[in-house]
């Protein structure tokens, strides 16, 4: 099976000069912003996830890329390399989900990571597959609150419409972790509901978009995808302690975890960062082969 993962480097000025022309807004620091830990998901994949074939690392433009990235063990993709050139420049991950499977020389079998996911323990291939079904957890839901979860709704309906069920006032959600992917099913899927996709398209996030979680949905509704959790911890730096983030790098109880940013104000951001990046220089102290 092969990663891809997504990733925005916020200090580009590259990318900062396109973000203010397109969109006209401030940038979001905490959606944007970069922690430097980039380097240690792959040093987390090459160490706890030997069984993986290929990297896949998108970005939007050549300065994104980190100049220690070794272009001979990752594959660096662009948005333009798979993403119709109608909807960029995007600073719409949704829109990046919705063409994932495009991406070249891509595996049946993929795993979607952000760039806040971070391999800490061993993995095997039989916690994201098995017998050609994806493993994640999977919760219903009846309330739906704030554009994240309406997001959320709106991709589980364009699911069932996709399969022809009849509609429904629930709808399920992934964990928020990797999300183990069947390439064939998404352009099936995407296919299916072409026109409803690129009527949703949007450079910055908004409550008609569709996510990710479309493309599980689908593999849950059709029994592709088993309702079994993955091995995970979500640590979210409003609520959780320094001490605490620092345990979960440093001493595991859970195979990935989730370091989900929001608003901090700089000092906080500061020495959080300073603390996550010295534990994660314990945890991982040797180069992988993925750096120069």
């Amino acid at each position: 099976m092969d990663i891809v993962i997504t990733y925005v480097n916020g200090l580009d000025p590259v990318w900062q000069a396109d973000y203010q022309k397109y969109t006209g807004r401030p940038i979001l620091a905490k959606r944007f912003r970069d922690w430097g830990t980039l380097h240690f998901l792959f040093r987390g994949i090459e160490k706890h996830m030997p069984f993986i074939r290929k990297v896949f690392l998108v970005l939007s433009h050549e300065s994104q890329v980190p100049e220690w990235v070794n272009r001979e063990t990752v594959n660096v993709v662009l948005h333009k390399d798979f993403v119709p050139a109608e909807y960029l420049p995007t600073f719409n991950s949704n829109t990046l989900e919705m063409n994932l499977h495009r991406i070249e020389g891509l595996d049946e079998e993929y795993l979607y990571f952000n760039d806040d996911l971070f391999p800490v323990r061993d993995c095997f291939p039989e916690d994201f597959y098995r017998d050609g079904k994806a493993l994640i957890g999977f919760t219903r839901h009846f309330f739906c609150f704030g554009m994240f979860k309406r997001i959320c709704r709106n991709s589980d309906r364009l699911a069932r419409k996709a399969l022809g069920m009849t509609p429904s006032c629930s709808f399920v959600r992934p964990q928020h972790i990797c999300a183990p992917m069947l390439r064939s099913e998404c352009e099936r899927l995407a296919e299916t509901v072409k026109d409803d996709i690129s009527a949703a398209y949007t450079r910055i996030r908004e409550a008609g978009n569709y996510t990710q979680y479309m493309f599980t949905d689908y593999l849950f509704y059709q029994g592709k995808a088993l309702s079994e959790k993955i091995s995970s911890k979500h640590l979210s730096v409003a609520v959780s302690s320094r001490k605490r983030i620092c345990s979960a790098i440093e001493k595991p109880s859970r195979n990935i975890i989730c370091i989900n940013d929001v608003n901090l104000s700089e000092k906080r951001f500061e020495e959080l960062r300073a603390a996550v990046l010295e534990s994660f220089e314990k945890k991982f102290p040797s180069k992988s082969r993925f750096e120069l």
